[in-house]
């Protein structure tokens, strides 16, 4: 018989932090990207160096960014290198001061990298030559490269998933829930989508002041289509952590909510996941969300983006 989260021991429910470490820190665990607060120190930037994972989950301006720099700075170099091989390197150099020289061998090394070749310019000499075959094969693995992580990048399903600026504690078929809303920002489709929220607070156990973590059972941890939103929820009874908590209490306890979403990419049919958290702060007790359908007369289901974030009076 399958162990529940509430019947693990205490070590064994940490989420993966380690137990020291939550008993130590009073920061955030979770950031709102879903990227964890920690940070590794004095360790080896070489060691820890992963350029193919680096360039996959750069922005994609930092990713170009790198593509056209790398490409400049080679280039930058091989000039250099030609002209360190004598005046007469290049065969049908027209180029008199040191600057049109210079010039005149980075767009060469432009055209041999890209395996142009106008003709115009042609190595001389071994030394000259040697660069020519060298700058080719950097050009032809170069070109791989940057297509490789191209293709890489846009093949690879992700989880744009939005989160609702803050979470509620509302009213819930006669007693309070804890409420988060969440949509699905791109117009791919994903099916089976399961939810897990943790809650992460300070109590007083023994006479000392710990971090536990309890999960939180949801009213449907698991939707099979998301078309629409989706507003989890969290029913406050008395068999939950939540019960009778206040906002000042929330703070003092330090709590924050940690959420793992999981789903299938229809497209790609491959499981994504997205991660996010709400802390006391960002808990608004009394408040519900507003409504997001639309009335249509073509009968169809729409909703209002522009209301996503918005929350009123209870």
């Amino acid at each position: 018989m399958a162990t529940t989260p509430l019947e693990m021991p205490a070590e064994d429910r940490d989420l993966g932090f380690g137990t020291r470490v939550l008993q130590r820190t009073d920061a955030r665990f979770l950031n709102r990207d879903g990227s964890f607060n920690v940070v590794r120190e004095n360790q080896s930037f070489l060691r820890s160096l992963n350029l193919y994972h680096e360039m996959l989950n750069a922005p994609l301006w930092v990713f170009y960014a790198v593509i056209f720099s790398t490409y400049v700075l080679v280039n930058l170099l091989f000039a250099a290198a030609y002209l360190l091989c004598g005046p007469g390197a290049l065969h049908g150099s027209t180029a008199v001061t040191p600057g049109e020289r210079y010039l005149e061998a980075f767009f060469f090394s432009v055209q041999t990298l890209a395996t142009i070749g106008y003709g115009r310019l042609s190595p001389e000499g071994s030394a000259a030559n040697s660069l020519v075959a060298i700058e080719a094969l950097v050009g032809l693995l170069g070109v791989a490269f940057a297509t490789g992580l191209s293709f890489a990048r846009f093949s690879r399903p992700l989880a744009h998933i939005l989160y609702s600026e803050r979470a509620v504690i509302a009213p819930y078929r006669g007693i309070t829930g804890f409420m988060f809303r969440i949509i699905n920002e791109r117009r791919n489709q994903l099916i089976e989508v399961k939810a897990r929220v943790t809650l992460s607070r300070m109590v007083n156990e023994n006479g000392r002041r710990i971090r536990k973590f309890e999960p939180l059972s949801l009213e449907r941890s698991t939707v099979l289509f998301f078309p629409l939103h989706w507003t989890l929820v969290h029913p406050i009874d008395e068999k939950s952590p939540l019960y009778g908590a206040t906002a000042e209490g929330l703070r003092e306890a330090k709590a924050e909510f940690m959420i793992l979403l999981t789903g299938t990419d229809e497209t790609f049919s491959q499981t994504v996941h997205s991660r996010s958290s709400y802390l006391a702060e960002e808990v608004t007790v009394g408040a519900r969300f507003k409504d997001m359908l639309v009335e249509r007369g073509d009968g169809r289901p729409r909703v209002d983006m522009r209301r996503f974030h918005e929350l009123e009076s209870v």
